[in-house]
C-alpha cells in the first residue's frame, strides 16, 4: 500500500484518477488529459508513482528511437486504507481531505471545460444525504456499496467513463447526538 504522502499530492492524485479502472495510458495521453500540468512535472510525478508501485509500466514500444511506455494502475497500491487513515493526525486528515476535495473540483472543472458538456444527459449529480448507521452498520453499508458498484467497474462497449466519489463522515451537532436519534 502506498503512503498517503505519495497518493495525496494533487498532481499524483490526478494521474491516479486518470488511470482509474482498467485504463492504460501513455505519458502523452496523460498530458492530453492533464494539459495544465507541465510535461516535466508530469514525468517526475509518474516516476514517483512507478517507484511507489502505485502505477506500473504495462507495455512499451519503440517510436523513432524513443521508448513509449504505457502505464496502468496497481489497484491494491492506489488508495490509502483504513489502517493508514487511522494513524493520521487531525492535521494530516484535514490536509488529505483537502487534497481529495481539490481533486474533485479539478475533475469537475475539467468536465466543465470540455467541448461536450451536456449535464442533463451526462447524468451529472452531486448531493449529500444523511443516513443513520451504528458502528456495526458501517461495515455492512460499505460492503453493500462496493457490491452495488462492482458490476460497473469494467469498461464495456458504448459505456462512457464516469468518476464516482464517496465521502462518509459522522455528522456533528445536536441532531447527530445519540439522544436525538
Amino acid at each position: 500500500m502506498a503512503s498517503a504522502d505519495i497518493l495525496l499530492h494533487p498532481v499524483r492524485l490526478r494521474v491516479v484518477q486518470s488511470l482509474l479502472g482498467t485504463r492504460q495510458l501513455t505519458t502523452a495521453e496523460l498530458a492530453a488529459e492533464l494539459p495544465d500540468i507541465p510535461p516535466a512535472t508530469l514525468y517526475r510525478h509518474i516516476a514517483v508513482l512507478v517507484e511507489a508501485e502505485v502505477v506500473s509500466v504495462v507495455g512499451q514500444r519503440r517510436i523513432r528511437g524513443a521508448v513509449e511506455r504505457r502505464y496502468g494502475l496497481n489497484p491494491a497500491n492506489a488508495s490509502a486504507g483504513r489502517d493508514e487513515v487511522a494513524t493520521m493526525s487531525r492535521e494530516q486528515l484535514r490536509i488529505s481531505f483537502g487534497v481529495f476535495a481539490a481533486s474533485l473540483l479539478a475533475g469537475f472543472d475539467a468536465y466543465l471545460a470540455g467541448p461536450d458538456v451536456d449535464s442533463p444527459n451526462d447524468a451529472l449529480g452531486f448531493r449529500t444525504t444523511a443516513i443513520h448507521l451504528n458502528d456495526n452498520d458501517v461495515a455492512e453499508f460499505t460492503e453493500r456499496l462496493r457490491e452495488a458498484v462492482e458490476p460497473w467497474l469494467t469498461p464495456r462497449p458504448g459505456a462512457r467513463r464516469h468518476l464516482f466519489s464517496t465521502v462518509l463522515t459522522p455528522a456533528t451537532g445536536p441532531a447527530a447526538s445519540p439522544a436525538a436519534r
